[in-house]
């Protein structure tokens, strides 16, 4: 296993770092939504309104990991959320990994988003499935 097992110290920051990551993700759909919209697939209508929502189950999925009652089926959420952003990430790559002169990549770094990181992010919340915080 890549993350550490039990209650150790590092995976107790690994826990707080996963809150972290998706309550902070989620209040930038809000502070900065404009980032987003252009990342969205064409073929997606109502994107201001995807975005808010996307946002905002971030943050309730975030805050539904603190409490041990509603871990288990909150990572699951995170795993579903993951899962339905994979068509933004697809397009990006369509795109040629560029939204603008100012967010270009190389392609190979969306590829590796798609397939590395993507699935990284999945088993980091997996793992946490039935965590208890002490």
């Amino acid at each position: 296993m890549i993350l550490p097992t039990g209650n150790s110290l590092p995976k107790k920051i690994g826990f707080y770092a996963l809150f972290f990551a998706y309550f902070s993700g989620g209040i930038n759909h809000f502070m900065q939504p404009e980032i987003y919209w252009p990342l969205m697939p064409p073929y997606l209508i109502y994107i201001k309104e995807l975005n808010l929502l996307s946002g905002l189950a971030e943050v309730l999925l975030s805050l539904g990991l603190l409490f041990q009652v509603t871990r288990k089926w909150t990572v699951y959420g995170i795993i579903l959320m993951l899962i339905a952003f994979l068509p933004a990430h697809i397009y990006f790559i369509e795109m040629g990994s560029c939204i603008s002169k100012s967010m270009c990549f190389d392609p190979w770094v969306a590829w590796v988003r798609l397939i590395v990181i993507h699935p990284m992010l999945i088993y980091w919340a997996f793992v946490y499935r039935n965590y208890s915080v002490q």
